[in-house]
């Protein structure tokens, strides 16, 4: 079922940091759930994709990153069609900050520090361990992010 055709898909960005040779994740507790995702989150309007990561990352981790290349385009979709999430997966390197052991975001229940080789056991959203294991062995060609290319109309000359 397509979502409604006045509902919006939402934007998430993602970014894949290494800290110590481990992969930093977010822990979500939903009811006596927990899962994990990589730190990112919405991008706001008006926001460029970079911006809003360095905040989300920052928000969630207390970490200060640069934003690399992006890795991974994905969808996630509801099979109701309540919710449709498009996921842009970016690299990035750790430039300051430490974890925190207080995120400011309150669904978050805690920022650990994985090993690549534990990615598959966990209950990771969207589920792309394999994927990310790839780019953190090199093994993943990328898009070159361009940032914000607007540009006002040209006017042609006056007659």
């Amino acid at each position: 079922m397509a979502a409604p055709a006045s509902a919006s898909p939402r934007v998430r960005v993602a970014a894949l940091i290494q800290a110590d040779g481990k992969v930093v994740l977010v822990r979500h507790k939903a009811g006596d759930h927990r899962y994990h995702l990589l730190p990112g989150g919405g991008v706001d309007f008006g926001e460029t994709l970079e911006d809003a990561l360095v905040r989300e990352v920052h928000e969630e981790t207390g970490l200060l990153v640069e934003i690399g290349h992006p890795l991974f385009l994905s969808d996630t979709i509801d099979p109701s069609g309540r919710r449709h999430v498009v996921n842009i997966t970016f690299s990035a390197t750790r430039v300051g900050g430490e974890v925190t052991d207080s995120p400011a975001d309150a669904r978050i229940e805690a920022v650990d520090l994985v090993s690549p080789e534990s990615l598959a056991q966990l209950d990771l959203r969207p589920p792309m361990a394999e994927s990310l294991v790839r780019a953190l062995r090199g093994e993943v060609v990328s898009a070159e992010y361009l940032g914000s290319l607007f540009a006002p109309a040209k006017r042609g000359p006056t007659v």
